[in-house]
């Protein structure tokens, strides 16, 4: 996933900017509106004026006792954009489906349901969203409101883009262009559609389409999107290696950040500083922005954005020589890292899930349908003769058959994707939740009988440079070369899994300590002695790995894996292409074979 699509959150974003402005004409606070008016003057200054929303917001909550029942569950709906707004979705769920299910209204249940399709993937109740988001597309032929049927497509969009589905996204990103609400300017489309690009690879600091974005956004007085576009220039800037054009740019647009007091654009500015001052060699300057970050967010909060500010600590304090804040740092950017990969997972899963559970619900309409019309048919047939009858059965038959067909699609359809849901998309080995359950499986079992097993964790040495070097198609290559290359020194009843990034973990059951050493050091020496040939690039590479036993650590998988870390890290620290194996007793043993350095 690009790191833009994550460190800027669209489908939070956006869901608390809501798409949705018109643009009302300025009315004095002291000329008196009729309650409905005052209303969609509040909705339309969101963006626009937040410090003026939230004056016309209590002015309307002064007067909201002489509102009628409509008046009063638009003020309802305010109020749950409100709380979204502020990340406040214990407060703004209940209320926005208060307003779906109660209001009667359908423009506002419409609105309100778009809103809440953003809070729930942002909330990561991702299976959820998508089902909403199914269900409010098939209403958007339907929809008379422009407002809502904007903000319906809006929202769709930016979780369609979270779930990697850009094209999908950037179609329904130009429709809501092509038929504005009136008063609305093209600056919230063309901020999206941006977004949508630079996460599919097609921008870059100096295409015509950013300049047009920020002019849209400045014309329209839209300051928070106008600091999302620049955002994204300053990521594409870093992207480029130009960091001294990012870091005059993040300092130009400081004090409107810091004036909007927008959560996702306060974070990524700061970790952006902390990339610009890390690579332009002022530690100081990106330690305390890196900082900075972290102080302003969610200690829960797991993220792209959250990951790169650990590793922006992690390689200072590894540069000067600060072994254990590297290492700390080293263990909250492998947990981000690791939390970041799962999330993408977890939504593209959610997506496929959503699909699945439309496929099935349209299979039941299908079927209901035609045993409705079977009925029909029945009916009709019971006054006619034999001949009748037997065109009835015909039918029935054909019926029956088309169901069962349909049921055994789906069956497959399901068992196919069960499979999938294992495994990992590039490598095809087993993911890291499928790789924890099944080594916790085979772990019990082997405590049971005392018999022994090995864990092995391998982390491929500079793997970042051959990916800024040679592209990720090329890491991507070698990510599948390595697992080729681990399955030839593995048996069937090994279990090998991808645990994130260019980190696998194996488990070798019934295999004694000095066994499990010996096909470690196999593993090492051929992907030491295997470099990869694509398209006549010939990419050298190594690994560094740590193995523990279960002789000498016991059957505990978390133990197990925190003995195996520390075995890698301390092959990383001696200098990398190394197999590093724990003794017990907290003690490690460094082995190497003879290689070329």
């Amino acid at each position: 996933m690009p790191r833009c699509w994550n460190r800027f959150r669209p489908w939070s974003a956006f869901a608390a900017m809501a798409f949705c402005v018109f643009i009302w004409p300025a009315v004095g606070v002291a000329q008196p509106l009729p309650f409905a008016a005052l209303l969609e003057q509040t909705e339309s200054v969101r963006t626009t004026d937040h410090s003026l929303f939230l004056t016309l917001l209590k002015r309307l909550h002064q007067q909201a006792s002489g509102m009628s029942a409509r008046e009063r569950w638009y003020l309802r709906y305010l109020d749950a954009w409100q709380a979204s707004f502020q990340n406040d979705y214990a407060n703004a769920d209940p209320m926005l489906r208060d307003v779906i299910d109660h209001s009667g209204d359908p423009a506002l249940a419409a609105k309100a349901s778009a809103v809440l399709v953003g809070d729930l993937g942002e909330s990561k109740h991702y299976v959820e969203a998508f089902e909403l988001a199914n269900r409010l597309m098939t209403h958007v032929p339907d929809m008379q409101d422009k407002l809502a049927r904007f903000m319906v497509l809006s929202y769709v969009s930016q979780l369609l883009g979270s779930a990697g589905q850009y094209d999908l996204a950037a179609h329904y990103i130009r429709d809501i262009a092509q038929s504005l609400p009136p008063g609305q300017s093209v600056c919230q489309p063309a901020t999206r559609l941006l977004n949508v690009l630079y996460a599919s690879h097609k921008l870059t600091s100096s295409s015509a389409e950013l300049q047009s974005g920020i002019d849209a956004c400045q014309t329209a007085r839209e300051p928070i999107f106008t600091d999302t576009i620049l955002l994204v220039k300053g990521s594409l800037y870093l992207d480029e290696d130009q960091p001294d054009k990012a870091l005059a740019l993040l300092q130009r647009i400081a004090p409107d950040i810091h004036a909007d007091q927008y959560y996702s654009n306060t974070l990524a500015s700061q970790v952006e500083l902390a990339q610009a001052y890390w690579k332009l060699g002022d530690s100081d300057n990106a330690r305390k922005a890196a900082l900075a970050a972290l102080a302003a967010s969610d200690p829960d909060d797991v993220s792209e954005t959250l990951r790169d500010a650990y590793q922006v600590l992690y390689s200072i304090e590894k540069k000067q020589g600060n072994s254990a804040a590297a290492l700390n740092y080293y263990e909250h950017y492998a947990a981000q890292n690791i939390g970041y990969l799962n999330d993408v997972s977890a939504r593209t899963l959610a997506y496929d899930v959503a699909q699945q559970h439309m496929l099935a619900q349209n299979l039941e309409t299908e079927k209901l349908s035609r045993q409705n019309n079977i009925l029909q048919l029945k009916q009709a047939l019971a006054t006619k003769a034999v001949e009748t009858g037997r065109l009835y059965i015909t039918l029935l038959l054909v019926a029956l058959a088309s169901i069962i067909f349909w049921l055994f699609r789906l069956k497959r359809s399901q068992l196919r994707f069960k499979e999938l849901s294992c495994l990992d998309g590039l490598t095809g080995v087993f993911n890291h939740q499928h790789f924890i359950g099944e080594a916790n499986r085979a772990l019990s079992l082997l405590e049971k009988k005392r018999g022994a097993a090995c864990l092995i964790s391998i982390d491929l040495d500079h793997f970042k440079q051959i990916n800024d070097t040679h592209g990720h198609a090329i890491g991507d290559a070698v990510l599948k070369h390595t697992v080729a290359i681990c399955k030839q020194q593995l048996r069937p009843t090994d279990l090998f899994g991808r645990l994130g990034g260019e980190e696998f973990g194996i488990l070798l059951q019934e295999c004694s300590r000095d066994d499990g050493s010996l096909i470690a050091h196999r593993i090492r020496k051929a992907i030491d002695a295997s470099p990869i040939d694509v398209d006549g690039r010939v990419v050298s590479y190594s690994a560094s790995i740590g193995l523990v036993s279960t002789e000498t650590c016991g059957y505990e998988l978390q133990q197990l894996c925190a003995e195996a870390d520390a075995a890698l890290y301390r092959a990383k620290r001696a200098g990398r292409n190394r197999v590093f194996v724990d003794t017990g007793s907290n003690n490690l043993v460094g082995a190497q074979d003879t290689y070329a350095p």
